[in-house]
């Protein structure tokens, strides 16, 4: 008898480790930016962060070249418990679009990185998705996407929404007219407003992310936003906004969780080793967003070398010393 039961414990136990070592399926979607931005440089250094975090199981899914026909670019998006975006660029097919808001509609996870912030502009249903975006005129591509529509040269504005930034001790949505803008690249204080939440528990109150860009002035329908962190700018610098904007956030969609992470720039002639996407901030928020994405819970602890109010904190990509 005893035997038997300690055959049976042996056996629930291996079942049960198997099942919680089981990775979590992750698609991360990729293959065009503005003429701003390095995809290939952002994506290298997602594609090393998640891997590095021993839980995910990541697969890279291109799109075809700018100016390529998209129609039969249709990812399986219900083989994944969470999809990171690394996208910026011309819509999918009606059918690719419909499958993926069905994806998020029905449990699916999202995390945006940086650039994505702007894509998909004139996509109802993305906005309600992401809740604020940035900029999206089709003249910020090359080759220019969407040619001969005037109406998608506009960049985002007052009409798409309300701009949200953290004012005292709440979120405040401002109706007030204004375009999305950021200073120039510089390091800049980022403050938690939500440490209860998985994905920032355990975090200091206020970190340093390095060289980084301050998205201000973000617009949209702003529905079902919880602000994790938020940045704010050096005042001396142009285009300096005088409020703390939201660069980590949580949007509700259906039964969907999405987070948007807005830090990670990577300018088109950089590559995975700029500090935006190797800072320790950056990648312990990138890799706690996707896991919470995915499953609701976050497992992940804070690094000993998470960056503090005083200091930067970076890792070096592989290869580099």
């Amino acid at each position: 008898m005893l035997k038997k039961f300690t055959s049976w414990l042996l056996l629930t136990l291996f079942a049960t480790t198997a099942f919680a070592a089981d990775p979590i399926k992750v698609m991360l979607l990729t293959g065009r930016s503005s003429k701003y931005h390095s995809w290939e440089g952002t994506s290298a250094a997602i594609r090393q962060h998640l891997n590095d975090a021993g839980i995910f199981a990541v697969d890279t899914v291109t799109a075809p070249p700018p100016g390529s026909d998209l129609a039969g670019f249709a990812p399986n998006w219900s083989d994944y418990q969470a999809v990171v975006l690394d996208y910026d660029g011309e819509e999918w097919s009606e059918p690719t679009k419909k499958a993926f808001v069905d994806y998020i509609k029905n449990g699916g996870g999202l995390v945006t990185v940086h650039a994505t912030n702007n894509s998909f502009a004139y996509w109802p249903e993305y906005l309600e998705i992401t809740g604020l975006g940035g900029w999206g005129s089709s003249k910020f591509y090359d080759p220019q996407i969407n040619p001969g529509d005037p109406v998608r040269e506009k960049s985002r504005d007052e009409s798409w929404g309300p701009r949200v930034y953290w004012e005292g001790c709440e979120m405040v949505k401002d109706h007030s007219p204004g375009s999305t803008t950021h200073p120039a690249r510089h390091d800049f204080l980022v403050t938690v407003r939500s440490p209860d939440h998985p994905i920032t528990r355990g975090l200091p109150e206020m970190w340093l992310q390095p060289q980084d860009e301050v998205y201000s002035n973000m617009r949209g329908p702003a529905k079902n936003i919880t602000i994790l962190a938020t940045g704010f700018a050096d005042p001396s610098l142009k285009n300096a906004s005088p409020h703390h904007e939201p660069l980590l956030f949580t949007v509700g969609y259906g039964k969907g969780r999405v987070v948007q992470n807005v830090f990670g720039h990577v300018g088109k002639t950089q590559d995975s080793t700029a500090a935006p996407v190797q800072s320790v901030g950056f990648i312990v928020t990138l890799q706690r967003s996707v896991e919470w994405a995915a499953t609701g819970h976050v497992t992940q602890p804070v690094p000993a070398d998470f960056p503090t109010a005083y200091k930067t904190s970076i890792r070096s990509a592989p290869g580099t010393k």
